[in-house]
This record gives structure tokens, C-alpha cells and sequence, in this order.
């Protein structure tokens, strides 16, 4: 199921944070993803209104299972296609705004096909 590119970016924004910080809140992300804090509020309404995240009483943010299987599946396609695109030459700021992207727009089906074609074709290239 996709959520839209914005829900996924804040997804994998909570994910990243919270590998890095003990409680993430709303402006912790803010601050991440340089967005304003009223964008960020709005936001996170509509991610816990859809289940993906949940607030406890000190407003710190967590993944529900379901968002976070989102955020993690997005997180892997940015770390595949920023990590592939560098390979080959591409500057490390493009190949990650293009990795941005990629991430949101391409079948999970396509995805795994590269992924599988890329893998093969350099195993033993190292």
C-alpha cells in the first residue's frame, strides 16, 4: 500500500531519528528534514489518523507496525539506489536527492529486479 512520497519521507525520517536519539517529537523531525513545525503537526496527524504512528502522552512519536514496515522498505530502496548510483559515478549529493526520488515511484516488483541484476552483476567484480 502507498501512502504518497511526503508520508513516506516523514516515515523514514522517524525511522532514521529514532536509530539515533532515544524519543523523537515532532520537532526533532523538523528539524531533520528542515520543515516548519506546523507542517510537521499537520503531518503527523495524518499518519497517526492512518495508523502509521501513534503519540504517547509526552508527544514522542513511534512507528506502528505497519509504519514502520513503510518506513524501513522505504529506507532500503534510498540506501539501494543512493549506494548503486554512487558506483557508478554519480555525485554523492544527486545520487542521494535522485535515491529520494527513485524510492517513491518504482514498483516494488521493478525494484526487486534491479536490485536482483545489480547484485549479480557485481558479485565477484570486487
Amino acid at each position: 500500500m502507498q501512502f504518497g512520497e511526503s508520508i513516506e519521507d516523514y516515515l523514514e525520517a522517524i525511522l532514521v531519528l529514532s536509530q539515533q536519539i532515544e524519543n523523537v517529537r515532532s520537532v526533532d523531525v523538523a528539524s531533520y528534514m528542515g520543515f516548519s513545525k506546523p507542517s510537521v503537526s499537520h503531518a503527523v496527524k495524518i499518519m497517526a489518523e492512518k495508523g502509521l504512528i501513534r503519540l504517547d502522552s509526552s508527544k514522542i512519536l513511534h512507528l506502528t507496525e505497519q509504519g514502520k514496515k513503510v518506513a524501513e522498505a522505504t529506507y532500503k530502496r534510498h540506501c539501494f539506489f543512493s549506494e548503486m548510483l554512487t558506483s557508478i559515478g554519480v555525485p554523492k549529493d544527486i545520487a542521494q536527492e535522485d535515491a529520494c526520488r527513485i524510492e517513491h515511484v518504482i514498483s516494488e516488483e521493478t525494484f526487486q529486479a534491479i536490485q536482483d541484476f545489480y547484485n549479480k552483476s557485481n558479485t565477484g567484480n570486487e
